[in-house]
Order: C-alpha cells, then sequence, then structure tokens
C-alpha cells in the first residue's frame, strides 16, 4: 500500500509554480494576481482565505482580499464583482462560500467574467470542461487528477466509482475521469443517496473516489483487494485525546481499508492539501491566457 502524500505534492507543485512567476519577472512580466471576496465573520470561511493570501505571498503572486460585513447588500457585491471584471492588473477572482442569505450565489457566479472564474464554477468553464475545451477547473477534482497523474497511476480502461454528485467534487471528477486523457479513459459510475447496494458499486471500483462527507461510510468489505482509494471527505469528529478536542476523519475507514489498497489517501494530508495548490494554478493559467485567449 502507498499513500498518496497530497501535502508533499501540493508542496511540489507550488514551488513549480514560483519558479515559472520568478522566470515570468525577468522577462518582465507582472505577477498574477489573484482577488478574494469574503462576506461576515465565518471563522472557517476566513481561514481558508487567509491560507489563500499567504499561499499567494509564497510563490510570489499579488493578492487583495476584500472583505465586507454581512449587511452588505446583493447589488453592492455585485456591482463590486463587475468592477473587478473591468480591472485589466486582476487576473483570478473568487467569492469565498457561505454567502449570507440574502445573497443568490448563483447570480454572484454569473456575474462574474469566466475568464477571472479560477475556481471553475461558472457555467461556461464547466461546459467547456464537458466538452473537452480549455477551462479552469474545480480545485478539488483538478487535484485529485494532478494525483493520478503524478504518481503514475494508469486510468486507462479502469472501473472508477466515484461516490457524490455535488458540483464542487463529485460530478467534475466523474466527467474528467471519462475524458479521453491521461489521467483518464475510464469507466465511471456516480452513487449518491438514493443507489441502491452502495457496497456493490463500490466492490467493483479499481478507482474509487468518495466525497459526501460521511465519516467511516465506506468500511473495509466495501473495497476490493488492489483497488485505489481517493477520500475526499473531511469531517470534524469528537476526539477526547486531542487538545482542541476534535480531529478531522475522511469517509473512508482508513486503518481498515488502506491494509486491502494498492494506494490510498490519508485525512488529513491526501486531497486537501492541493486545493489551494490547484487554485493557484489556474490564477497562474489565467495570468498567461492559456485558457481564453
Amino acid at each position: 500500500m502507498i499513500l498518496l502524500d497530497g501535502k508533499k505534492t501540493s508542496e511540489a507543485i507550488q514551488s513549480e509554480i514560483a519558479a515559472e512567476v520568478v522566470k515570468i519577472k525577468e522577462q518582465g512580466g507582472k505577477a498574477p494576481h489573484l482577488a478574494a471576496i469574503l462576506v461576515g465573520h465565518d471563522g472557517g470561511s476566513m481561514t481558508y482565505v487567509n491560507n489563500k493570501v499567504l499561499a499567494c505571498e509564497r510563490v510570489g503572486f499579488d493578492s487583495t482580499l476584500l472583505h465586507y460585513e454581512t449587511d452588505i447588500t446583493e447589488e453592492e457585491l455585485l456591482n463590486k464583482i463587475r468592477e473587478i471584471n473591468e480591472d485589466a492588473n486582476i487576473d483570478g477572482l473568487i467569492v469565498q462560500l457561505p454567502l449570507p442569505k440574502h445573497i443568490n450565489p448563483n447570480m454572484v457566479l454569473e456575474v462574474m467574467d469566466y475568464k477571472k472564474d479560477v475556481d471553475g464554477f461558472h457555467p461556461v468553464n464547466v461546459g467547456r470542461m464537458v466538452a473537452g475545451l480549455p477551462a479552469y477547473l474545480p480545485a478539488t477534482p483538478y487535484g485529485i487528477m494532478q494525483l493520478l497523474e503524478r504518481y503514475n497511476i494508469d486510468t486507462f480502461g479502469k472501473h472508477c466509482v466515484v461516490v457524490g454528485r455535488s458540483n464542487i467534487v463529485g460530478t467534475p471528477i466523474s466527467i474528467l475521469m471519462s475524458k479521453c486523457t491521461n489521467p483518464g479513459e475510464a469507466t465511471v459510475t456516480i452513487c449518491h443517496r438514493n443507489t441502491v447496494n452502495l457496497a456493490h458499486h463500490t466492490r467493483q471500483a479499481d478507482i474509487l473516489i468518495v466525497a459526501v462527507g460521511k465519516p467511516g461510510l465506506i468500511t473495509e468489505d466495501m473495497v476490493k483487494e488492489g483497488a485505489v482509494v481517493i477520500d475526499v471527505g473531511t469531517t470534524r469528529v469528537p476526539d477526547a485525546t486531542r487538545e482542541r478536542g476534535w480531529r478531522l476523519r475522511g469517509d473512508v475507514d482508513f486503518e481498515k481499508v488502506a491494509p486491502k489498497c494498492s494506494y490510498i489517501t490519508p485525512v488529513p494530508g491526501g486531497v486537501g492539501p492541493l486545493t489551494i495548490a490547484m487554485l493557484l494554478k489556474n490564477t497562474l493559467r489565467a495570468a498567461k491566457k492559456e485558457v481564453h485567449s
């Protein structure tokens, strides 16, 4: 069994990005610039956005953090996004979710210039991904594809079972795994809350990707020998032995499932660290106009 080390892979990707930024500056170009909008004071969101800003600093990006109170109106927020759309100095834009209930996240997404949508959630980017055109890919699926590629995991003709159909992870990774790419060329089954006899499907998986947020959902008897298991789940569960009183647990019962696997991601330290790295990768691509000329 080999651990898929997301932390190590993320560090390698960020080092590659930093080296490329140095070359861009040496050639007289400007550093990529990421803008982030945060509304309110949700602790998790604030931590996540601050980590993105720090990551920008590490790789030599410029960054702008726009922090608004929860009473900002929808129209005020939309107007700010329109302003950023027109700012040629800003290459990428993210709007941290969740937003207050009076702001429609779909409106926010559709007003955003899809050429700056480095989260990869805009309908145009989703459509381009489905069509096999260059697109900004959602960060978590993008990170999974990087893990598979960098560990030279063969996906050609393999049976990939995805548990979870969210627009953020499950649906996009199922599309990417079925494409004529490397990684890719897999036969994909998508399972969800209404799937009958989930274990029947997971036991057939050469590559099992789980993203539902239910700790320990996938047990030893649900995984076949030699499978590749990608666990996207990160749920806080009580743990009296930890000073903070909790720990992160994945959707897979790691201790019992890992011995059966050829490769498996740990939680934490698997897919999670790659999310910000792939956001940075998308921002670099935006600055270089690689996706939308």
